[in-house]
């Protein structure tokens, strides 16, 4: 049988009209299932309402008058602050690289470069600290890297690539290894490119930082130390 738009329209007109004015936050409009046994003329429109003085202060979704000038009281999310991460109290670290695991160092020191080992990590901050390399000259690398792993760089001229194995950068710059690999490891970008000021390497056993005394670098991998 069908129904005329204006029976329809009727009808839910006298719905809404019997409702009565309440204060709500707000209200969701919810249509009746459809059933077969019940016709389309009966079926209703259902407006949910709900009072302020019923809503639990810690439960509200809208702000007082008081409040749209004050903090942000629905944001509970901790997020560091300027004062969380100043570079002047920072924790320096000091590792010796002297037959260590090349990429095994240096996930290790971007991970505390990072600071993915403290509570208060967080990836779009500098949380991090500063880690001071000694001895590059003397990394080591597994299989036969030596000779198979290649350094490439470009003047940016035509016919401006240089290519070098491992072997011959570390005789003549052993720090670029290391931060080399560091540098890959850490997020590209600005933030990336800030955090890797935070890498001192230095070619022998001494570094001009003893004023800031770094601590030994903590390493939890085991298999970090080549193996003679």
């Amino acid at each position: 049988m069908a129904i005329s738009q204006t029976a329809l329209l009727s009808t839910h007109s006298s719905s809404f009209a019997s409702l009565k004015k309440t204060p709500f936050l707000g209200f969701s409009v919810a249509a009746a299932k459809p059933s077969i046994r019940t016709p389309l003329a009966k079926q209703t429109l259902q407006i949910r309402c709900q009072d302020l003085a019923v809503v639990p202060q810690e439960q509200r979704w809208m702000f007082e008058d008081s409040e749209i000038s004050g903090p942000d009281i629905w944001n509970t999310t901790w997020y560091p602050k300027a004062a969380d991460h100043v570079n002047t109290e920072k924790t320096w670290y000091v590792v010796d690289a002297t037959d260590k695991i090349l990429g095994r160092l240096a996930s290790t020191i971007a991970i505390h470069i990072r600071g993915k080992n403290l509570a208060t990590y967080t990836p779009s901050v500098d949380m991090g600290a500063f880690v001071i390399v000694v001895n590059a000259e003397k990394v080591a690398v597994s299989g036969k890297k030596r000779t198979q792993k290649l350094y490439r760089r470009h003047s940016g001229r035509p016919g401006g690539m240089k290519v070098e194995t491992f072997d011959q950068l570390q005789q003549r710059i052993p720090e670029r290894i290391i931060e080399h690999a560091v540098r890959g490891m850490l997020p590209k970008g600005r933030l990336g490119r800030a955090l890797f000021n935070h890498l001192k390497v230095y070619k022998g056993p001494d570094h001009p930082h003893e004023a800031q005394m770094p601590m030994e670098l903590p390493i939890r991998d085991k298999r970090i130390q080549m193996q003679k």
